[in-house]
């Protein structure tokens, strides 16, 4: 009986060191999968709201990768703990490593999908609140996961891509926007007299404390865009804060319109008429005759 306790001690004793072995490890890898998990994080380099966004979102994305590794951290310890006590793991370790294979097999497209969000995640592509193009479809973020990407269209609809289907993004809201105002005129106007008309409706914009802070640089007139019998078109060009061109694009046309108003200089006549329901050699006939 003293024999057995004693064989029995000499072979807990070695066992329990080994235990408290792979504890420590497991331990010790979870410290350094911690801190290499929050090495993704971005910290928000000022108080815009996509900038908190971004942090959030990296924050979320530390938070994910460190519970998918600790998990298998832990039950690669579970595994190795149970050779101690001569438990055979081979079964359990075999019909895993089958089911993850059948997993991949099965599930090829989600895989694609989450390996997809992890790009655009690391590579800050897009976060939620940004105005985005992607294919032909263009609209403000309203959700985003490892696996899909959900936008807010113009129409007002939800519209839904799977990460994996995404090849090329443009992102219409970060750091600045931009937009062109073009202004026809009649072929008999001075040019010259439509320059400084245009000038002075323009630097009333940059003027104006309820609009300057929407700027980001001009209004700034880049000149005859186009001309031809019918009309001549001269060209601004106005950087703005993100998301904001178009308001600040209405903002300008207004007050060039009131400026050429004022200074009595006339506006191009022609008008763009669209045909519905007719072929195209009767759209350009249309426009002809609209011309004439």
């Amino acid at each position: 009986m003293l024999s057995s306790i004693t064989h029995w001690v000499d072979l807990t004793i070695p066992n329990a060191f080994r235990l408290l072995g792979i504890l420590a490890i497991a331990l010790v890898l979870n410290r350094m999968l911690r801190a290499m998990s929050r090495l993704i994080i971005k910290p928000a380099t000022g108080q815009t709201r996509q900038s908190q966004l971004r942090e959030q979102q990296t924050r979320r994305l530390s938070g994910m990768v460190y519970r998918a590794g600790s998990k298998v951290v832990w039950a690669i310890a579970v595994l190795t703990a149970l050779s101690e006590f001569h438990i055979d793991i081979l079964p359990a370790v075999t019909f895993a490593g089958l089911a993850s294979l059948a997993l991949g097999f099965g599930a090829q497209t989600l895989v694609r999908d989450v390996v997809a969000g992890l790009y655009i995640f690391l590579e800050d592509q897009y976060v939620v609140g940004d105005t985005v193009q992607i294919s032909e479809y263009s609209g403000r973020v309203e959700h985003l996961t490892l696996r899909r990407t959900v936008l807010r269209d113009t129409r007002g609809a939800l519209v839904t891509i799977a990460n994996g289907e995404i090849r090329t993004v443009s992102n219409l809201s970060r750091d600045w926007s931009q937009a062109f105002v073009d202004v026809s005129l009649a072929p008999e106007t001075p040019v010259e007299k439509t320059l400084r008309a245009l000038e002075t409706a323009a630097a009333a914009l940059r003027a104006d404390p309820s609009w300057s802070q929407a700027l980001v640089d001009g209004p700034r007139i880049l000149g005859v865009q186009d001309f031809d019998r019918t009309a001549s078109t001269i060209r601004l060009q106005v950087r703005t804060a993100p998301t904001r061109q178009d308001e600040v694009a209405r903002e300008l046309r207004r007050r060039i319109q009131g400026e050429l108003l004022k200074q009595g200089i006339p506006v191009s006549s022609v008008q763009r008429i669209e045909l519905t329901g007719v072929s195209r050699p009767l759209q350009e006939a249309g426009r002809s005759d609209t011309a004439s």
